[in-house]
């Protein structure tokens, strides 16, 4: 069977990328050149072991290719290599996020690639302040606040934010010419497994 692209759905999302949704309370977090991100569970569709990722030429060296999802051609981003950080190393804890974003108004899929998934978190707007002017690894506009766990701080990632509009070409072209480059992939072990908001 043709795979067909996940090409941006009809529907808008309505979400201020900047603001905390009010009615968001959990968290997914995991580890990207090891310190711990976070994104709204809402936006979390599935997570998936890092198998096969088909790379695409003339491509950004952070869009690591596209995998097969159940038939959808779905780009798989490297926010570390995004980031100005080194490259996300395949090992059997590398898994993909399959995430919601809002790319110029409407809802794609695309897959992040992490060192490994940590926990679902529970913040209440108490718990999440905003996110310092410096001092942090990345773009302070990539984050869109500090959520408060224990001792440490986790870092809320603004997921509709990370891509530029010319990012946005680079993952428009990952989707739709899939049909070059060599897989990449990961050592078995990472088991799949879905989320749902509780």
């Amino acid at each position: 069977m043709t795979p067909t692209y996940a090409h941006p759905r009809k529907e808008s999302a309505t979400m201020d990328a900047r603001t905390i949704d009010p009615q968001q309370s959990q968290y997914l977090s995991f580890f990207i050149d090891g310190e711990e991100y976070a994104v709204g569970i809402l936006r979390v569709k599935e997570i998936i072991r890092y198998d096969t990722v088909t790379r695409v030429p003339s491509t950004p060296r952070w869009i690591r290719g596209v995998l097969n999802l159940r038939g959808l051609v779905v780009p798989v981003v490297d926010l570390a290599a995004k980031f100005g950080l080194r490259e996300t190393p395949l090992t059997s804890q590398t898994c993909v996020v399959i995430v919601e974003a809002d790319l110029e108004g409407e809802l794609t899929l695309m897959g992040v690639a992490a060192d490994a998934v940590s926990q679902v978190l529970d913040l209440g707007p108490d718990e999440i302040s905003e996110p310092p002017p410096f001092g942090t690894r990345i773009r302070v506009d990539y984050i869109v606040g500090m959520g408060k766990v224990g001792k440490k701080f986790v870092h809320i990632l603004d997921i509709d934010g990370v891509l530029s509009a010319n990012d946005l070409q680079a993952v428009a072209a990952a989707t739709t010419d899939p049909s070059e480059g060599a897989p990449e992939t990961s050592d078995p072990a990472t088991p799949t497994a879905e989320i749902e908001a509780a």
